[in-house]
């Protein structure tokens, strides 16, 4: 962890010296995890490319504020969890996942040995529980996304969302429990578990 801070202290100062490359690499390793809050809350694909680029604009802004209390991949997340909200607030859209058609998946396909229908039933298996994610309310499916894809801890998820912890523990149990019965309702388990 130390070295991680000591990294980040490095790469900001250098931000705010006026070294454009080291902004360029604070963006390439935050952005997936940027990606990830941003899909998971907005649904129209160019308003997730505004967003995105909003969230590295006030990251840009307010380096020079950020103080390591946090890691800065959480404060990063925080800043795009707001920014969704503010941008749903303005917008009242709807939220749900543009997964893409066969064709795009199959182009994803990477050749790693796995077979071409073996990729697909588990794409297919992919699409079916991030599709029913998507249905679940915000807190919810933030709540799922950061833990499980982004791997952060209650603590991390509770300073990105501003709940307090005993509630980000709530909503992810809730939140399995809710996707549990929504895939056991609509699919037969064993075609998703198998």
């Amino acid at each position: 962890m130390e070295s991680d801070c000591s990294e980040s202290r490095r790469l900001i100062n250098e931000v705010l010296n006026g070294n454009s490359a080291a902004f360029a690499t604070l963006i390439e390793r935050n952005k997936k995890l940027v990606s990830h809050v941003v899909f998971r809350m907005i649904a129209n694909k160019a308003d997730r490319e505004d967003v995105c680029q909003e969230v590295f604009i006030k990251v840009y802004q307010n380096l020079d504020r950020f103080n390591f209390e946090s890691k800065l991949s959480t404060w990063i997340a925080r800043i795009a969890y707001n920014a969704c909200l503010n941008h749903l607030e303005k917008k009242h859209v709807p939220l749900l996942d543009d997964l893409g058609s066969e064709q795009d998946i199959l182009e994803k396909y990477s050749g790693d040995g796995e077979t071409p229908d073996c990729y697909m039933e588990r794409q297919d298996i992919m699409a079916r529980v991030r599709s029913e994610i998507d249905r679940m309310p915000v807190h919810f499916r933030t709540v799922v996304t950061l833990y499980h894809l982004d791997e952060m801890s209650y603590e991390e998820i509770a300073e990105v969302t501003d709940m307090p912890l005993g509630t980000v523990k709530s909503y992810l149990f809730r939140a399995r429990k809710l996707l549990k019965e929504r895939l056991k309702e609509k699919y037969q388990l064993e075609d998703i578990w198998r």
